[in-house]
């Protein structure tokens, strides 16, 4: 019988322009197998300052980001970790940084639509249903071209790209 070798220890740290390309593509393969939409890298370069990274020995071993919807509220995306790094803590403490941001920022809600609910859930995360923001809100937020905020309504044109995904949100402390 062999010990398993232990992982180097990880840091999560703000990403930088030179990691949007390996973003994109530890990204591809979660793109084909149907879990994450797809970005072009152009899209990645714009939205730099709203991503953390997690690196060991130099190497990208997971990434999420968080992109401000309203006043109150932000959206944790393209979250993912190498399937090396799953269940190792990676991905709970890409969440705890982008919380971090996010109260930096004075949000206090937090949305993400994901396949993964139990991971979302033990994080505070619980499912949502429909109208969670009131009217006025709403009538500005469908006004965006982001197709995140249109998932996050819940608009009939998104749906055949998030079929079986869950919408969930936490309320930050």
């Amino acid at each position: 019988m062999t010990l398993r070798q232990a992982q180097a220890p990880f840091v999560v740290r703000p990403a930088r322009s030179s990691d949007m390309v390996g973003i994109h593509d530890m990204l591809e393969p979660y793109v084909q197998r149907g879990i994450l939409l797809g970005k072009d890298i152009v899209v990645l370069y714009e939205a730099t300052q709203q991503f953390l990274v997690a690196e060991a020995d130099g190497q990208l071993i997971g990434c999420g980001a968080l992109h401000v919807m309203w006043d109150d509220l932000g959206e944790v995306r393209t979250l993912l970790v190498s399937d090396d790094w799953v269940r190792r803590g990676v991905g709970r403490a890409i969440v705890e940084g982008l919380e971090a941001n996010a109260r930096d920022l004075g949000l206090t809600r937090l949305f993400c639509l994901t396949f993964e609910v139990d991971f979302f859930t033990r994080r505070g995360f619980a499912p949502i249903g429909e109208q969670i923001v009131d009217p006025d809100v709403y009538t500005q937020l469908v006004r965006s071209p982001d197709a995140g905020i249109h998932e996050f309504l819940d608009l009939a044109h998104v749906k055949p790209n998030t079929l079986g995904n869950t919408r969930m949100l936490k309320r930050l402390d």
